[in-house]
């Protein structure tokens, strides 16, 4: 989409601190983190949210989840020990500013519940 701020991301239009990618997948550091570790993980084709996603896209949403756990592992979050807070937002009310599906991994600080 022309007007989308993660696909131009995805295109290397706009300049990220790009931290994992493959084929299907791009992951950046997240500009305003809200932990110490803050990604975000985009599918590289345009998928409005997870409300949008369908019966073809659970591979794409695997490996968001597979490399989430990647990032957190390596950067010192292991799931066993610290952990890590993933995150989707769908709509205007969960305050989600970018109509483009993406996976907010946040670790490094103790998270608080309820989340919002």
């Amino acid at each position: 989409m022309a007007d989308c701020i993660f696909c131009s991301i995805v295109a290397g239009d706009i300049p990220a601190k790009i931290v994992h990618r493959t084929e299907s997948v791009v992951a950046f550091k997240d500009i305003n983190p809200q932990a110490p570790l803050h990604v975000q993980i985009v599918p590289t084709r345009h998928i409005r949210d997870a409300a949008a996603l369908g019966a073809d896209d659970a591979v794409v949403l695997s490996e968001m989840v597979a490399v989430a756990k990647t990032i957190a592992t390596d950067a010192g979050y292991d799931p066993e020990a610290r952990g890590y807070r993933l995150v989707m937002n769908i709509g205007p009310d969960s305050l989600s500013s970018v109509p483009h599906l993406h996976l907010h991994v946040l670790a490094g600080r103790t998270m608080e519940w309820p989340p919002g």
